[in-house]
C-alpha cells in the first residue's frame, strides 16, 4: 500500500518521473487529424467604421426656423424636407423685384419707341444728332436696368427656395442643434444637423507596409474581399470589397491605409465602431490545417507531436502560416491525415506511449 501511495504522488508531480517521461504507463492526450482543404489567405487588422458620406446642414440665408420636419436619429431620403425658414420676408422681396422689373420693362418699351423715332428722323435729315444720341443712351441704360432687375428676381426666387432646406443624401440624422423658433445665420459655424450616410459604409484599417506589395499584386487580378466582424453578441461577419489603397505610406507608423466598402443593408456596422477586419488576398488550395492548440513553440521553432499507429508520440518540426478560425496552416513538415496531439503535450517525450482520452480523434472535415 505504501508503494502504491508513492507511485500516486510521483504521478501527481509534473517535475518528477511520470507516464511518457521515463515512468510507467501511457500519457492521456487529446488528438485531432490534420486535414487538407482550400483556405483563404487573409490579413487581420483592427478597423474603424466611417460613414460613406457626411453632410453638415447649414442655412444659406438669415431667418427664423419655423418648422423642423424630422426627428433626431431618423432615417431620411434624398430630397426630404428638413427645415422651413420663415419665407415671408423673401416672398416680399421677390414681389418687390418683380414690380421693379415690370416697371422698368414698361419704361424700356417707351424709350425704345423714342429711340426708333429719333433714328428715323435722323435718317430723313429732320432730326438732330444730339436728340438721337440721348435717346440711344437712355434706351441702352434702361436695357441694362431691366437685365439687373431680372437678376434680382432670380436672386429673390433663389432665396425663397432656400427657406425650404432638403436633404442632399440618403442617410440618418444626428443631434438637432437648432429647434423651431431659433434664429439662424447664413453659413453659420455650427451646423443645424449632421447627416451620415450609413448605407453603404466604409471600414478604414491599416496594414504594415511590408504587405503592400502582396496586396497590389493580388488586387490586379481580382477584387479583394474584406470581412468585418461586428461587435455584437453573435459576432456577425459582414462582407465588403476593398475600395481604396492610400497613395502614401505613413512614415510615422510604417503602415498603409486601406478602406473596404460595405452595403450595410442590415445596418450591422455603425460609424465610429471598431471592428475586426480580415482582408482576403488569395485562396490556398489543398492546405494542411491542424487545431492551433496542437502547435507548440520551442527553442528551434514551432513543432507538433504526432501519434503513429503504435500509439507512440514523435516530435515534428513544422513551418506555420496563418491562423484561420481556430486552425493553423502548416506550410511544411506535416501531411494531411496524420494525427496530432492537441492536449497533454507537456507530459510527452518523443517516443513515449500515449493513450487517447476519447475512443476516436476529434471529428474534423475537409471542406
Amino acid at each position: 500500500m505504501a508503494l502504491v501511495a508513492m507511485l500516486g504522488i510521483v504521478g501527481c508531480h509534473g517535475g518528477e518521473a511520470g507516464p511518457g517521461m521515463g515512468g510507467h504507463g501511457p500519457v492521456p492526450v487529446l488528438v485531432a487529424k490534420a486535414i487538407r482543404k482550400t483556405v483563404a489567405q487573409r490579413m487581420h487588422a483592427i478597423g474603424r467604421v466611417e460613414a460613406y458620406s457626411t453632410v453638415e446642414i447649414k442655412s444659406q440665408i438669415n431667418g427664423q426656423v419655423m418648422k423642423v420636419h424630422f426627428k433626431e436619429g431618423q432615417d431620411i431620403a434624398k430630397g426630404d424636407l428638413l427645415f422651413t425658414i420663415d419665407p415671408r420676408p423673401f416672398d416680399a422681396a421677390l414681389n418687390q423685384s418683380l414690380a421693379d422689373l415690370n416697371r422698368d420693362k414698361a419704361q424700356k418699351v417707351q424709350m425704345g419707341n423714342d429711340f426708333s423715332r429719333y433714328q428715323t428722323l435722323l435718317k430723313e435729315g429732320v432730326g438732330s444728332r444730339q436728340q438721337y444720341d440721348e435717346a440711344k443712351s437712355k434706351y441702352e441704360a434702361i436695357d441694362a436696368t431691366v437685365a439687373a432687375d431680372e437678376a434680382s428676381v432670380q436672386t429673390a426666387r433663389l432665396n425663397l427656395e432656400y427657406t425650404s432646406i432638403v436633404s442632399p443624401i440618403d442617410g440618418r440624422t444626428g443631434n438637432l442643434i437648432l429647434h423651431e423658433g431659433n434664429l439662424v445665420k447664413a453659413n453659420a459655424d455650427t451646423a443645424m444637423v449632421v447627416i451620415n450616410q450609413i448605407k453603404p459604409v466604409y471600414v478604414d484599417f491599416a496594414v504594415p507596409e511590408q504587405q503592400l506589395a502582396q496586396i497590389r499584386s493580388s488586387i490586379t487580378s481580382h477584387p479583394l474581399d474584406v470581412d468585418a466582424v461586428a461587435p455584437d453578441e453573435k459576432k456577425t461577419t459582414v462582407r465588403g470589397v476593398l475600395s481604396f489603397v492610400d497613395n502614401t505610406v505613413d512614415a510615422t507608423t510604417g503602415t498603409i491605409q486601406l478602406k473596404g466598402v460595405f452595403d450595410n443593408r442590415d445596418q450591422k456596422l455603425w460609424p465610429g465602431q471598431f471592428v475586426d477586419t480580415y482582408l482576403t488576398l488569395n485562396q490556398l488550395p489543398d492546405a494542411v490545417l491542424v487545431p492551433s492548440q496542437a502547435v507548440q513553440t520551442g527553442a528551434e521553432g514551432s513543432y507538433v507531436f504526432i501519434v503513429d499507429k503504435k500509439m507512440k508520440a514523435a516530435l515534428r518540426t513544422v513551418a506555420v502560416g496563418d491562423t484561420i478560425d481556430g486552425d493553423t496552416v502548416i506550410e511544411s513538415g506535416l501531411r494531411g491525415g496524420e494525427t496530432v496531439v492537441t492536449d497533454g503535450q507537456l507530459r510527452l517525450m518523443p517516443g513515449g506511449t500515449v493513450m487517447i482520452k476519447s475512443d476516436r480523434a476529434t471529428p474534423r472535415t475537409a471542406s
